[in-house]
């Protein structure tokens, strides 16, 4: 399950910029030959000054100085995800190295790279989405040089013999049969199926049952793979933290400088408009609530105009804890124990999805019913002004709340570079929020929310005995665990 829930960061921030260590009005002194972007200004979302640069070799760096004395934040972006897997029978391999960057090199084996970070106190993990897959270190300003030399070399030079490349492919099948064990892993599995006939959104992050099934066999493409993608031409090196900029230029550039460019994009085919609803169902073994899931197929995202954001407040409108559909449906008649919904951030076009955990297999018709009609009132029932500068409010808040550390931060950053490749996306796309109007919300709900674009899945088993404890469904995200 990967929806994108806003209302789970509850309470309130204010947004002034010195609260949040924003740098002082006016420009800052960027490095010798560097670019800097303004100074946070009173009406950025983001407070911190961001300094930039690219390699020759295409490879983008991004510095931000965060107050967090001793501690940095090496993250490394790689903009390719499953979206970008379009070989047949191959998908899965954005995940697979997210695993497979571990494997070591020759100056540094697994053992060693392992035994090094941990001996400076760092931690460091990875996870891979549709879009993009990151790599973190987290680890003490002081050994910046040797983070970066740790880095660089695994990035330029891994290694990994055939064994090692089928047992890894194995461990893969291992962690997807523990996610299939999940009824909201089964869930997204069967919408995406349902609802993507072309784009390949259509499978997850952890591909095809078949092609994983299958990876053990494809040791060769898994090294056309890593030399098409892994190329400085599609990664990104963003440090936050105790930093200077000048230091982590100087170090990238020493480390990463003889690293060859030669990206090469692929081509993906793009969905066609859904005609008409579509269904599917999944039959789950043992005694289960039914949960009912539904998706409506919606643009990319876009720091551009109001729509990615007005997508957003309507999950706030409807999902949010306190909004009047989920007090009827959770609090006041109890027909379900869980209600999400929201739209991801992707680069291409994907789904706004709703998910409810139904108490009973003769309520989901009317929860379905409840659903549908509060997001047809959309289409004619404006919102109260005042009630969207709330939610805009409460989104801005929400979004200052996820900058608290500096690996925070840096997530954050990367998120939005892997979605636009500019780091001043952050501020436009926080900045369409307030923008959202009445009329906004019923022209993107007219839009979306139509029969013919609507995709649905119902999983159901033999009949529950008791309700299940309330939970919330797993990320889309998978995470290569390495300490």
């Amino acid at each position: 399950m990967s929806l994108r829930i806003s209302f789970a960061l509850l309470g309130l921030l204010p947004l002034a910029a010195a609260a949040l260590g924003a740098a002082p009005a006016g420009k800052a002194a960027a490095p010798a030959g560097k670019a800097a972007s303004p100074a946070a200004g009173a009406g950025d979302a983001f407070p911190y000054q961001v300094f930039e640069t690219t390699l020759a070799n295409g490879l983008k760096v991004v510095a931000i100085p965060y107050d967090s004395p001793g501690t940095l934040a090496y993250l490394t972006l790689v903009r390719t995800g499953s979206r970008d897997e379009v070989d047949a029978g191959l998908s899965g391999f954005a995940h697979f190295f997210e695993h497979m960057m571990f494997r070591g090199t020759d100056k540094y084996s697994a053992e060693r790279y392992n035994d090094v970070l941990k001996g400076m106190g760092a931690d460091f993990n990875a996870f891979t989405t549709d879009d993009f897959t990151l790599y973190h270190v987290i680890g003490p300003s002081s050994r910046l040089a040797t983070i970066a030399e740790m880095e660089a070399d695994r990035f330029q030079n891994l290694k990994y013999s055939q064994d090692v490349f089928r047992t890894e492919a194995l461990a893969i099948l291992g962690e997807y049969n523990k996610d299939a064990s999940s009824p909201f892993f089964a869930l997204e599995e069967k919408l995406h199926d349902v609802a993507f006939h072309t784009h390949t959104y259509q499978h997850t992050t952890m591909g095809f049952l078949a092609d994983v099934k299958a990876m053990p066999g494809h040791y060769d493409y898994s090294r056309q793979f890593f030399a098409r993608f892994y190329r400085p031409d599609n990664c990104v090196v963003v440090v936050v933290g105790d930093v200077q900029p000048r230091q982590v230029f100087a170090a990238v550039e020493h480390e990463y400088g003889g690293w060859k460019k030669g990206y090469r994009p692929v081509t993906i085919a793009a969905e066609p408009p859904q005609r008409e609803a579509r269904s599917g169902h999944v039959d789950w073994p043992t005694p289960i609530q039914p949960i009912f899931y539904a998706g409506w197929h919606v643009p990319g995202f876009s720091d551009r105009t109001v729509d990615s954001a007005t997508l957003d407040v309507i999950a706030e409108l409807l999902f949010a804890e306190s909004a009047p559909l989920y007090q009827e449906l959770v609090v006041d008649k109890q027909w379900v124990d869980l209600l999400q919904g929201g739209a991801d951030s992707r680069r291409d076009p994907h789904l706004f999805g709703v998910i409810a955990r139904v108490k009973s297999t003769d309520l989901v018709p009317k929860v379905r019913q409840a659903i549908e009609t509060a997001l047809a009132d959309l289409h004619t029932k404006p919102v109260e002004a005042r009630r969207l500068e709330r939610i805009a409010l409460h989104l801005r808040n929400g979004f200052a709340l996820r900058l608290s550390t500096p690996q925070q931060v840096a997530t954050e950053v990367s998120r939005f570079l892997a979605l636009t490749g500019d780091v001043q996306s952050i501020n436009r796309a926080q900045a369409q929020y307030p923008r959202v109007t009445p009329a906004d919300v019923q022209r993107v709900a007219r839009a979306v929310f139509q029969p013919p674009n609507q995709s649905t899945v119902m999983l159901t088993g033999p009949q529950a005995p008791a309700p299940a404890g309330a939970g919330k469904p797993e990320g889309g995200a998978h995470h290569a665990d390495r300490r």
